[in-house]
């Protein structure tokens, strides 16, 4: 199975040392840090930037997730920005030269109950309103896309049906942040590990700089990129941001021989299964309750988790799990993101992706990259800014994000 993996060099990127001042600082060297540098680089030609990570490259949620990617969200600002974002997705392997084993093997969102049919109808025929593929599958059509699953009429929670995007899939996670951080160190980004940010160096209400462990570093523009540590990082520059940050666990099985075809999600008995490119199952649930930065997180919900598992793949009674981890997540009011400028002058912010930050990766670096260097959003950001949590135009995707994906 090892044959699966691509081969690379030791070492993909520089290890510099932090020069005394850039264009633009980016705090975070998480897959969405890493994809808002490489496309300052690669779309706007700014190189003298550097991407600050306090412990190692892809260290945080991007390593901590279970890499699933998909666009059918509900509301047009969310649709147009995932949809961009897959769109991206099915051109990175080649545009980055390295082989993330990104497979478009579809994902199945099932329905139990009468409410989960009538509002998964009302997102597929959103979804093609948008261009998004998606497909609404009675019973019978959800057991031939899923064989190994569980539709029998006599469980706790019937299948009634499901929905089925086509082009979504999964992705290697990490080998994902290593070909982001290749192509960026290649453009001339600095990628400096172990610089911890502690402090922001203003002018008024203006950024001028970052103060990090290894010393003093005057910037241009600054950009949080932190996930769950985002509100900590804005606590430091004077603001607050409307985010509350969750642990959330996964964990993976023993492998097995490769029977489960595609990607299967239920809000409802609230688990979501997925079998790697190796033969690990990889599964999720809802996040912890609990406001936290602890990256492991309470045993009941992996109990649960499983028990929903097992009731919908009968065949997976005997798996033995292998491994379970914890994320930091960053959840806003209404399950939308918040990407665009920061009320603290040329900074930037990005986070609230709360589950969906894998699959949204690309999307948030290129559009993130624009608004740094235009210092004015994207059209597909600018619904996404701030300000609507005054002017009241929220994007509430708790329906589409209900089950951490």
């Amino acid at each position: 199975m090892a044959d699966l993996l691509p081969e690379h060099p030791d070492f993909l990127w520089r290890n510099p040392d932090p020069k005394p001042s850039y264009d633009a600082v980016i705090v975070g060297g998480g897959g969405h840090g890493l994809a808002t540098a490489y496309y300052l680089a690669k779309n706007h030609g700014m190189t003298n930037i550097a991407v600050l990570e306090r412990g190692w490259l892809a260290g945080g949620n991007m390593a901590r997730n279970t890499t699933i990617i998909r666009s059918n969200y509900l509301w047009d600002e969310s649709a147009a920005i995932y949809e961009h974002s897959l769109k991206l997705w099915e051109e990175l392997p080649e545009e980055l030269e390295y082989d993330f084993l990104f497979s478009q093997r579809g994902v199945l969102n099932l329905a139990h109950t009468l409410q989960d049919v009538r509002e998964s109808v009302r997102r597929v025929s959103a979804n093609k309103l948008n261009g998004v593929d998606a497909e609404w599958l009675d019973v019978d059509q959800v057991k031939e896309v899923c064989p190994i699953l569980n539709t029998s009429d006599k469980i706790r929670y019937p299948v009634l049906g499901g929905t089925f995007q086509p082009r979504a899939g999964i992705a290697k996670h990490d080998h994902v942040a290593w070909a982001f951080a290749r192509k960026a160190d290649e453009l001339g980004v600095d990628l400096i590990q172990n610089c911890e940010v502690t402090g922001f160096i203003k002018d008024g209400n203006r950024v001028v700089g970052v103060q990090t462990n290894r010393g003093t570093i005057n910037a241009g523009k600054v950009a949080l990129c932190a996930a769950g540590h985002s509100s900590v990082l804005a606590k430091m520059a004077g603001f607050d941001l409307p985010i509350q940050s969750h642990p959330l666990q996964a964990l993976v099985s023993e492998l097995h021989e490769i029977v489960h075809p595609t990607v299967v999600m239920s809000n409802h008995v609230h688990v979501y299964v997925s079998q790697a490119h190796k033969g690990e199952l990889v599964m999720g649930a809802g996040i912890d309750s609990y406001n936290g930065y602890g990256q492991r997180g309470a045993f009941h919900v992996i109990e649960e988790q499983m028990a929903a598992a097992v009731e919908l793949f009968p065949i997976f009674a005997r798996a033995h799990l292998l491994r379970t981890w914890g994320g930091i997540v960053d959840v806003t009011m209404d399950a939308s993101p918040v990407v665009g400028k920061a009320p603290v002058e040329n900074m930037y912010v990005n986070c609230g992706w709360g589950t969906g930050g894998f699959k949204g990766t690309p999307g948030a670096g290129w559009t993130m990259a624009h608004t740094i260097a235009n210092d004015e959003p994207h059209p597909l950001n600018a619904p996404f800014a701030l300000e609507r949590f005054v002017t009241g135009a929220l994007i509430d995707e708790h329906g589409a994000a209900a089950v951490a994906h």
